[in-house]
């Protein structure tokens, strides 16, 4: 999945950046409001991590305008001042959470994953369709309890679509967050690792709508 930071303290973004990589998300960064607003207009993120202070254009400015345009990914909004009344400021723009400054990684990665899983509609911590359980936390990926080895992208395109399940994802948008926004992507690149992955699972639960894309449904056998 690819995730936005915005952020203009290169320190902090870079620790953020490497945090997510790690994590098995693609990072793209940017520190300039506008820049950033216009990457998060135009570009398919799975989720943005807002810094408020921002040169050229603020937080709250971006985020609002992002809603307005119809953009709906989840947004964790990051503030170095953190009162109460900025707090409500942001989420009534349409931040899903807030997270003050200094923080834990760890507690930036458990609230990532938080407003990721409730924007899909998912409130445990494990997601499950029939017999596959993908734990976002650990990053683990288990059939009827046994443990799934899948390389990061083929963990990426899984939990995307466990993420997004009971609804068929297009090509495109998979392909998006497949892959860093500088990177070569090969014309049937999904439809590979969509088979791959289904050969490493043994089980049959990723359909395929010809002309549409994929779909994995919750109930799944």
């Amino acid at each position: 999945m690819r995730i936005l930071v915005v952020e203009d303290d290169l320190r902090i973004a870079r620790d953020v950046v490497e945090t997510l990589t790690r994590a098995g998300y693609i990072a793209d960064h940017e520190g300039d409001g506008e820049e950033a607003w216009f990457l998060g207009d135009t570009e398919d993120y799975g989720a943005v991590i807002l810094d408020l202070g921002l040169p050229r254009m603020d937080g709250l400015a971006i985020l609002k305008k992002w809603r307005a345009n119809g953009r709906t990914f989840p947004v964790l909004a990051l503030t170095a001042r953190g009162t109460w009344s900025e707090r409500v400021e942001g989420i009534d723009a349409g931040a899903d959470d807030y997270l003050p400054k200094p923080f834990e990684m760890e507690e930036l990665l458990a609230r990532l994953r938080a407003v990721i899983r409730r924007s899909g509609g998912h409130a445990a911590p494990k997601m499950v369709a029939g017999p596959l359980t993908l734990d976002p936390q650990q990053m683990k990926v288990t059939v009827s309890g046994v443990p799934k080895a899948l390389s990061p992208q083929e963990y990426r395109l899984l939990s995307y679509l466990m993420l997004h399940s009971g609804r068929v994802v297009p090509q495109h948008e998979l392909a998006e967050q497949l892959h860093g926004s500088h990177e070569v992507r090969e014309s049937n690149a999904v439809e590979v690792l969509v088979g791959r992955v289904r050969r490493k699972l043994g089980v049959d639960l990723i359909e395929t709508r010809r002309g549409f894309g994929y779909t994995i449904t919750a109930d799944a056998p």
